[in-house]
């Protein structure tokens, strides 16, 4: 089973998200700021991360340069979920190395999809 792990500033939508991937099969690990973000990838070795980007404190972008920098989490996709979507933005977190990029709000289908496919690309999981 799949481990995912949640990095949201917002309490209804890190537990919407929550529910949504536990209902289809996936485990979670749930944080609400970056710095505990960086600590629960390091301790937990997710198999992916999806991580708002304007958290508190250090912010998501900031977050995944972190974790770019050990070598047990640099590997760890990431999916960038942001309230304030914009084109600029979208390219600088690709460009950096996201997995990919999602604009709230979105449909439960449309997470699963992303969620899947980097996962995928992983080759550690079959998924449908």
């Amino acid at each position: 089973m799949p481990k995912i792990l949640i990095a949201d500033d917002d309490a209804d939508i890190l537990m919407l998200i929550g529910s949504r991937l536990r209902a289809n099969g996936f485990e979670t690990v749930e944080v609400s700021d970056c710095n505990q973000a960086i600590k629960m990838a390091y301790a937990e070795q997710p198999d992916l991360i999806l991580m708002d980007i304007r958290m508190p404190k250090i912010g998501g972008v900031k977050a995944f340069d972190c974790l770019k920098m050990y070598s047990t989490t640099e590997r760890i996709p990431v999916i960038f979920i942001t309230a304030y979507p914009g084109k600029e933005v979208e390219a600088t977190v690709r460009e950096m190395g996201a997995a990919d990029f999602i604009a709230k709000p979105f449909t439960t289908e449309e997470l699963l999809e992303k969620i899947n496919r980097a996962i995928s690309a992983m080759g550690k999981f079959q998924t449908e």
